[in-house]
């Protein structure tokens, strides 16, 4: 299903619909011409319920961490205006010790107030970064479930590392 437009547009534009992780992580991320790498995770504020950047694996096989509002996602790509976005190593550990990786909620229990609804398999991102929707594993059966107040990730641990 495609859920994005022909033209490139930046994150915060209205014209981008909201779409799966499992999605944006199988976009490369480019600079204009050049193939930087790939996002292998989404580092989340589970409790804000927002997406704080990506883990991205860039082609000298260094992970670098890449802030969600500097992206601009488009049908093909992660597209970046600057190389300077990127922040080094040390700085994605900063980031892993204050979010969730999207791979480390992956599997545990979302709430909706007191009651577990399944087992979390993907989110679903808003342009703005906020998850729109979780996408859980109910017995079997997957289900989109719309974010509200009562929803809530549990993480096995706050850490990403």
């Amino acid at each position: 299903m495609n859920r994005f437009r022909d033209r490139p547009v930046g994150h915060h534009s209205s014209a981008v619909p909201p779409i799966r992780a499992q999605t944006l992580l199988s976009l490369p991320v480019r600079l204009p011409g050049i193939a930087l790498g790939r996002p292998i995770d989404l580092l989340l504020d589970p409790a804000e319920l927002r997406v704080v950047g990506f883990d991205l694996l860039c082609g000298d096989e260094i992970h670098r961490f890449l802030p969600f509002p500097t992206a601009v996602i488009s049908e093909n790509e992660i597209a970046i205006r600057s190389p300077l976005v990127l922040l080094e190593e040390d700085e994605l550990a900063f980031y892993r010790t204050r979010t969730s990786s999207l791979a480390a909620l992956r599997s545990q229990d979302v709430m909706r107030g007191r009651r577990a609804s399944g087992r979390l398999v993907d989110v679903v991102v808003a342009a703005d970064g906020t998850v729109d929707a979780v996408v859980v594993d109910d017995d079997g059966r997957e289900e989109r479930i719309p974010v509200d107040e009562t929803i809530r990730l549990r993480p096995a641990s706050r850490s990403a590392a």
